[in-house]
């Protein structure tokens, strides 16, 4: 090797270790106008809007790619949103309230169409068509950016706020739209929760149901998604919950349960060996059947052992337990059972799994206290209490975007989907120009949301 050659290549090892020194050495904290956290559906969507109007944003998602959620979700693969293609009609705004998946943009292919022509989806469909979206219109999406933290800040007299990520990179913004959606599965607290599978982890393979009797917590159409997977294999499945069904034919909200999941109901009416039950899931137990001093409670039922090679679960409720003690259920087994349970009646025959189905709540944990928005009146607490222009209560430029913004009109409307919220985006964008430049700023916000709720109804 030439002299030179040697000098050359400790030049550019220098210049390396200076640029990486300098690196090390800079701020950690990105500054943008906009803060975009989440790149599902509502956070591309409003992503394409703030392209549109050249404003400085960023999309922060932590996975790799867009609309991670619905590479797990729903666990068996079917979307019930419509995707209706010949409706015999070229008007576009028509055509799009028959098509649940596609966003709004200015380019007329740019329709989930393009993926998949199938009525109701399979569910890994809709992440390339996001990927497609994102990709096609040149949005700014960071991916690998995981925000663990978001607290207030005051920048230049005005609220701001600072997303941290796992890598300690600050993001400062003036406005933070977050679009996270509803992925934290809700649970319920019950002497015996410990025992109960959860809909994120069961297998989805029919086969691993093989003669097994099921219990579902939960009558949503995550529940009835999981029963029908396994109609054809478990030995009889029960579904519980402290409301009855609702169709959503009869109440004409898209997220009550659907007819593309509802199979079980046929079986249930039919008086075969499924069922559904009314009660508060607070008030139940979940027992483990087990031996008093050597011998079985009663010898009038063998007990068995479960399918999946663990005892027998049994359905109780707490107040009818011999001997509660606040004990972990994992501790409570079959010498607290009331003796009712040798009869006959089918809920007190023993389970082989429990799986909880009560679908999902919004992630609070990432908000310290001075960003966290207040938890929902309605739904359960599930989603974070908005304004009536979707800013968080409380906490002012920090707008909540998706389905997580659906306490708005929930139960009412369509805010929670993406054919309801694709038009948040819009009003949103145009709320923002449209205060920027007129002195009536409470009269502009709310005759803007009256015309984005007529949008969703």
């Amino acid at each position: 090797m030439s002299v030179i050659q040697l000098l050359s290549r400790l030049l550019c090892v220098l210049s390396l270790a200076t640029s990486g020194s300098a690196l090390h050495g800079r701020n950690n904290t990105v500054s943008h106008e906009y803060c975009v956290l989440g790149a599902g559906p509502a956070g591309l969507q409003m992503g394409y809007f703030l392209s549109r109007s050249q404003r400085d944003y960023i999309i922060l998602e932590r996975n790799t790619g867009p609309g991670s959620f619905f590479n797990i979700y729903p666990r068996h693969r079917k979307l019930i949103s419509i995707n209706k293609i010949y409706t015999g009609r070229r008007n576009k705004e028509f055509n799009l309230r028959h098509d649940w998946n596609s966003l709004l943009s200015d380019r007329p292919d740019l329709l989930f169409q393009r993926i998949s022509r199938e009525l109701y989806p399979n569910a890994d469909d809709f992440p390339r068509y996001l990927s497609m979206f994102e990709k096609e219109l040149g949005l700014k999406v960071k991916y690998g950016a995981d925000i663990g933290k978001i607290k207030a800040s005051e920048f230049n007299g005005n609220r701001g706020y600072i997303l941290s990520d796992q890598n300690g990179v600050n993001y400062q913004c003036s406005v933070l739209l977050v679009s996270t959606g509803l992925w934290v599965p809700q649970q319920v607290d019950f002497l015996g929760s410990d025992l109960v599978e959860g809909y994120e982890s069961i297998p989805t393979d029919p086969e691993e149901f093989k003669e097994q009797a099921v219990l579902i917590l939960g009558k949503g159409n995550s529940a009835f998604e999981t029963a029908q997977s396994i109609l054809g294999r478990a030995s009889r499945i029960h579904l519980y919950s402290p409301s009855p069904v609702r169709l959503a034919w009869q109440t004409h909200y898209v997220g009550d349960l659907r007819a593309v999941n509802n199979e079980l109901l046929d079986t249930y009416q039919l008086k075969s060996l499924d069922g559904l039950v009314e009660g508060r899931l607070e008030d139940i137990a979940i027992v483990r059947r087990g031996k008093d001093g050597g011998k079985r409670r009663t010898a009038k039922k063998r007990s068995r052992t479960s399918v999946v090679g663990k005892q027998p679960l049994y359905l109780t409720l707490t107040e009818l337990l011999d001997d509660e003690n606040g004990k972990n259920i994992s501790e409570v087994t079959g010498q607290n059972l009331p003796g009712y349970h040798t009869d006959n009646f089918s809920l007190r025959q023993p389970y082989d799994r429990v799986i909880r189905c009560l679908g999902f709540r919004f992630n609070f944990s990432i908000f310290d206290g001075s960003a966290r928005p207040p938890q929902s009146s309605g739904a359960r607490g599930r989603l974070p209490g908005v304004t009536a222009w979707y800013e968080g209560r409380g906490t002012p430029n920090m707008f909540v975007l998706g389905t997580a913004a659906h306490s708005r009109d929930y139960r009412s409307s369509a805010g929670g989907f993406v054919h309801g919220f694709r038009y948040t985006g819009k009003h949103y964008t145009l709320l923002k120009h449209k205060i920027s430049h007129h002195k009536n700023v409470g009269y502009i916000k709310v005759s803007l949301f009256c015309y984005y709720s007529a949008c969703c109804s």
